[in-house]
């Protein structure tokens, strides 16, 4: 019983991870129709930034806001200067330029912090594991799912419950009619990219001392947020984080009992979801 309850929770830890990504990823696409593949960029950043500035300080807040804060400031530079210059509502220039950034990110990362796979160093006091129910588990995947926990309300919470939210869920129901009813959809649409980008940073964050930081992540960790938005569907957050509990657990379990079968067991079950409900379990239809 021990066995399966700690698989479980490290699932469910990879899963909020995955989650933070697929959040930004989904919102974007639900507002702006567009399919950002830089967004494992914003990820590794995020991880590359966090890991030289906890290097400088010793601060692991600190990295996170300078993490945050640059990768946000290069998002909006992105959405304002290159993507509007894109025709809307044309997906193969959009894949092709996201995915040409994807790869430049990529290369200027190796080129600066190298190619030796490292670990961001876990938050003072999350270092050691805890022990409850008979078992011992590391305090920092416990902080992890918290987190997780914490971004899904209070995004369900800004969605839901605010004036932005709002405007937000109008927009990506009906831009033009929103655009007519006075909303700001170009500046809506700014926001909603910078909040993406701050998701896929913090997720580099979260993700360094559980998964570490190396060349390729950006490219692994945006195949997992797309299997995670495919599976609960484009543009919802509740697809976001079912879809990223989903993937976490399979990919866990894959990998203790079938590590021969690990991508299977994850892209299986994609197939099945996409030929019974092609928009994902909770996109629309």
């Amino acid at each position: 019983m021990t066995f399966w309850t700690i698989q479980v929770l490290n699932g469910v830890s990879f899963g909020m991870l995955l989650f933070l990504l697929a959040a930004g990823l989904s919102l974007i696409y639900g507002l702006m129709r567009i399919l950002n593949l830089a967004h494992g960029s914003y990820y590794i950043l995020g991880a590359y930034i966090g890991l030289s500035v906890v290097r400088a300080t010793e601060s692991f807040l600190l990295a996170t806001v300078a993490a945050v804060v640059l990768v946000v400031a290069l998002g909006v530079v992105m959405e304002r200067f290159i993507l509007r210059r894109l025709p809307q509502h044309e997906e193969l220039p959009q894949a092709l330029l996201t995915f040409g950034i994807l790869l430049i990110v990529g290369d200027v990362s190796l080129w600066i912090w190298g190619g030796t796979p490292t670990q961001l160093p876990k938050p003072e006091g999350l270092t050691s594991s805890v022990r409850f129910a008979g078992m011992i588990f590391p305090s920092y995947r416990l902080f992890v799912i918290a987190v997780g926990i914490v971004v899904g309300l209070a995004l369900w919470a800004f969605q839901e419950w605010t004036k932005l939210g709002a405007m937000i869920r109008a927009a990506i129901d009906d831009a033009e009619i929103a655009r007519a009813t006075g909303i700001n959809v170009s500046l809506l649409s700014t926001g909603v990219f910078a909040l993406g980008a701050a998701l896929a940073a913090l997720g580099g964050i979260i993700g360094g001392p559980l998964v570490g930081v190396y060349p390729g992540a950006d490219f692994e960790i945006l195949l997992l947020a797309f299997v995670v938005v495919i599976i609960g569907g484009l543009g919802s957050l509740k697809g976001a984080l079912f879809g990223g509990l989903l993937v976490g657990l399979l990919d866990t379990f894959g990998k203790v009992l079938f590590p021969g079968l690990a991508m299977f067991t994850i892209f299986a079950p994609m197939a099945i979801i996409l030929a019974v409900r092609p928009t994902g379990l909770f996109g629309a239809r």
